[in-house]
């Protein structure tokens, strides 16, 4: 299932072709330390990256106190691979997914074609650098003319298929359905009937169908805020909850979102992030990689009530820790 961002890619094929770690960084860890973690792991700055991701997961759920782990390799830091290292400890804050539905239902055969011919003209637009999308409609239009016919095709399709789609992401076992009902469902019309379909598939077990989900709800919320009467409205609190998640992946998606729905410095948003999800920002907007920190690091300074220009001025001198503790203590005086 090709993901709608480039920079999710397979650990296990990147290891084939051994590609090089340039950076190693870590969330979760609260009493682990990540000099226990850098032990178990065995791989280091240089190295290459771990050819079975499997087995590095095994060696780091055996360490006390960790209940789960997860590796995941981004591009790129100077033509190296990124490695996060995940953990999710006994007793901290769960990102709770659903199990897979057991059902056996199936979209028609002309829908799923159409979605596997997106997803062809989709990496041909990669490989050209036509990634831009203009989401201001409520759905993705790719910069790649190619793509756009494809996406254009959808908007009638999800009128005819709707329902279809509902039944999919609730009742499918397959995941492939579940992700292109998740990604072309967000076409239909009436753009506010399907804001639920999508929170519904945010806990999808599958990373696929949540990546879908997330971006489909990226469009319905730049939509949201350029045309208020379109009475559409995407809460935050699946994706506040989603910055707790094991997944690298989720947990970008999320901060990506979350600058969007805080945007207006919504006080209901900021206190949902102050009081669920503190530790989880304050640990990203300390990674190494300066462009995955900073989403982070911008919602901080949201959550200790600083201006957005005051927070560029700090991350431009590289001051992150007054920032950081100027959030850490306004959940104090909360």
């Amino acid at each position: 299932m090709l993901r709608l961002s480039a920079i999710f890619l397979s650990l296990a094929a990147l290891a084939a072709a051994q590609p090089r770690i340039g950076l190693i960084d870590f969330y979760g860890l609260h009493r682990v330390t990540e000099a226990k973690v850098r032990q178990t792991i065995g791989v280091k700055e240089g190295d290459f990256l771990p050819r079975s991701k499997g087995d590095v997961e095994e060696r780091l759920d055996t360490i006390p106190n960790v209940v789960e782990s997860h590796l995941e390799a981004v591009c790129c830091d100077d033509g190296k691979m990124i490695l996060y290292v995940g953990l999710e400890e006994k007793g901290a804050v769960h990102f709770d997914l659903r199990e897979p539905p057991d059902g056996e239902v199936q979209l028609p055969e002309d829908v799923t074609k159409t979605y596997k011919r997106f997803l062809e003209a989709s990496q041909n637009a990669l490989r050209m650098h036509e990634t831009a999308e203009d989401l201001t409609n409520g759905h993705a239009l790719s910069a790649n003319a190619e793509t756009r016919e494809i996406q254009q095709q959808f908007i009638p399709v999800a009128k005819q298929y709707v329902g279809d789609f509902r039944h999919i992401l609730r009742d499918s076992n397959d995941e492939e359905q579940r992700a292109i009902a998740a990604y072309v469902i967000v076409y239909y019309p009436d753009e506010k009937a399907i804001v639920d379909d999508l929170q519904f598939a945010l806990k999808d077990s599958d990373p696929g169908v949540r990546t879908n989900a997330a971006h489909g709800l990226r469009a319905l919320a730049v939509l949201a805020r350029l045309k208020p009467d379109s009475g559409v409205k995407v809460e935050p609190t699946w994706f506040i909850e989603m910055l707790n998640s094991l997944s690298w992946s989720d947990r970008s998606q999320a901060l990506d979102m979350l600058q969007i729905l805080t945007d207006d410095h919504n006080p209901s948003a900021l206190d949902q992030l102050r009081d669920r999800a503190l530790p989880a920002l304050t640990e990203m907007a300390r990674w190494k990689t300066l462009k995955h920190a900073l989403p982070a690091f911008l919602l901080l300074g949201r959550v200790a009530g600083i201006p957005d220009d005051q927070v560029q001025e700090a991350w431009s001198r590289g001051d992150r820790e007054p920032i950081i503790a100027q959030a850490t203590n306004s959940k104090k005086k909360k």
